[in-house]
């Protein structure tokens, strides 16, 4: 039996260490946009800018004027992450007025969201 348990084992691993690299929306992505976007971007349409809502899977990935904040699955065609690795001022979210730069490994995050399909999740309590 030990080597049968050897097996399965040697061909968990590789599952388990997966599971461990996924992006979580809820855990890993939507304190970053809460902290970092929803002041600007996110359910308070008074305080809205360039109509763009990120709080919602549909509001941020919406058609504003031929671009998309997130394109699931295409980071080129992402606007958001072209925008939060930016280096020009002018471009580059969130503004440097409003809040500090993200971090490099916040805005990985962000790219490997955007790359595994930019999943939007319920909190958990309504899972």
């Amino acid at each position: 039996m030990r080597p049968l348990f050897a097996i399965a084992l040697a061909l968990a691993l590789p599952i388990a260490a997966n599971a461990a690299d996924d992006i979580d929306f809820n855990r890993d992505i939507k304190p970053l946009l809460s902290s970092n976007c929803f002041k600007c971007h996110g359910p308070d349409e008074h305080e809205r800018k360039a109509d763009l809502r990120l709080d919602t899977f549909d509001g941020a990935t919406a058609d504003l004027d031929g671009s998309h904040a997130i394109v699931p699955g295409d980071l080129n065609a992402s606007e958001l992450l072209h925008r939060i690795t930016s280096s020009d001022p002018d471009e580059v979210m969130p503004p440097p007025k409003s809040s500090p730069a993200l971090k490099p490994e916040q805005a990985e995050l962000f790219r490997r969201w955007i790359e595994s399909g930019a999943k939007y999740e319920r909190h958990w309590s309504f899972i």
